[in-house]
């Protein structure tokens, strides 16, 4: 038997006797997305649940998946502080049960380092079975907790057989996991909906600004997913993204993405982390075409602006007729995030042949309140400067805003406003003398 095998059996422990690691006052790093170690996080709940824990910080940025966690009552026992909010956790962060703390996904790996700031106490992973080298693969989820588990002073790691083996900077050895509970369930899947007609028609206009050989920042959701369906005539695009979902397969698979042309990592997939179905898992499987890094790494501006012909596709929730963009509350209602959007938003605007898109539909609650805003409203988020932003597309069409002045910038964004919402936002723009 190999030395790491020795080490690996004799850290083999069950769910409730690993998180027995874990003390009152501890921070605990959370993986996170589609990755979360359902059996560590049951037990160290009923851990709560018997008071046997108090005051807990729980770190985490996005997961998905039931959040026993954060029912009311739990936060004297477990409290989370969350980089991103999923919607599994908006209510208790709305409610004061939770808290969270804005940051860009390009940094969240330097929070977690430093001792000052989130390093962890312990960190909750969720790992392939190792290889013949003895090294776990982190799987669908790299970018935030590899550096993580590097900074925490214990380390528990779920190996999952049904954990992918994901390559690029992406294992952990088994000498550096101080608890290893072996599990054997299917990951979490997210499945998207074929995208609307509106999700359609704006997808259609991004379509067009993006040139053969382009780098894509693909996120989730329908308009990204919607894009995709446009590209089936564009030759050798790559991905250079902090995260992707089943859309890319089909492109992969017939040709359009080859990554060819990429400037740097040429013929690779690069990103941070996966949301999506068995059969994207299945396809990143050991697959020598993507390679996974932490969040620090996918999400550097400056690394991301050396790609050429860097197109980056971020929504939003509302942009304001000088073009700031909020995208991460309503008000003062907490939403989501920074996430990685001012990331590639700045990286795309340095790359050469680069393409920053904020895209959103131009109206919403079915046509009755304008997203193209006079003002944000109070308490509304600024994740996107309107020093940042160059490109917003609607549904109605493109408004280009890099270099324009606030009367161009007005004219345009009005320009690709709903119809219905234009005249009010032209009387408000002439009152208070925009145009």
């Amino acid at each position: 038997m190999m030395n790491w095998e020795k080490m690996y059996h004799s850290k083999l422990t069950t769910a409730e006797e690993a998180v027995q690691a874990i003390k009152s006052g501890d921070r605990v790093f959370l993986t996170g997305n589609c990755s979360v170690p359902q059996k560590l996080l049951k037990a160290l709940v009923n851990r709560a649940r018997n008071d046997e824990i108090y005051n807990v910080e729980i770190v985490q940025v996005l997961t998905i998946g039931d959040a026993e966690y954060v029912e009311p009552g739990m936060e004297e026992h477990i409290r989370v502080n969350t980089l991103f909010i999923s919607d599994n956790v908006r209510e208790a962060v709305n409610e004061g049960r939770a808290d969270f703390t804005p940051v860009f996904l390009s940094e969240v790996p330097r929070l977690t380092r430093d001792p000052n700031l989130l390093r962890p106490n312990v960190a909750l992973i969720h790992v392939s079975p190792p290889d013949e080298h003895g090294f776990c693969s982190f799987g669908i989820e790299v970018g935030m907790t590899k550096p993580a588990a590097e900074a925490a002073d214990i380390v528990i790691a779920e190996v999952n057989e049904q954990m992918p083996r994901t390559l690029g900077d992406s294992f952990i050895h088994v000498s550096k996991i101080d608890y290893i509970v072996e599990v054997n369930y299917k990951l979490p899947e997210i499945i998207m909906g074929k995208p609307g007609e509106l999700q359609m028609k704006i997808a259609s206009y991004i379509a067009d600004m993006i040139p053969d050989g382009a780098v894509l920042q693909t996120g989730i959701g329908g308009i990204p997913d919607a894009v995709l369906h446009y590209l089936k005539d564009k030759k050798d695009l790559g991905i250079h993204t902090e995260l992707f979902s089943d859309g890319v397969i089909d492109l992969i698979e017939s040709g359009v993405i080859t990554g060819a042309r990429k400037t740097i990592h040429q013929g690779k997939v690069i990103a941070g982390f996966i949301l999506g179905s068995q059969r994207l898992y299945e396809f990143v499987d050991n697959n020598p075409m993507f390679e996974f890094h932490p969040q620090d790494y996918t999400n550097d501006p400056f690394v991301i602006a050396q790609n050429d012909n860097m197109i980056s596709i971020n929504s939003a929730i509302e942009v304001d007729l000088t073009g700031q963009v909020c995208s991460d509350s309503i008000g003062t209602y907490f939403y989501s995030g920074v996430g990685g959007q001012l990331d590639f938003v700045y990286g795309a605007s340095r790359s050469k042949g680069g393409k920053p898109i904020i895209a959103l539909p131009a109206t919403a609650k079915g046509g009755t309140i304008s997203r193209i805003v006079p003002i944000l409203k109070p308490g509304a988020g600024v994740v996107t400067t309107r020093n940042h932003v160059h490109y917003v597309v609607t549904e109605y069409g493109v408004a280009s805003l890099y270099g324009k002045s606030i009367r161009q910038r007005a004219k345009a964004l009005i320009n690709i406003a709903a119809p219905q919402f234009r005249d009010e936002l032209t009387k408000w723009a002439k009152e208070h003398h925009y145009i």
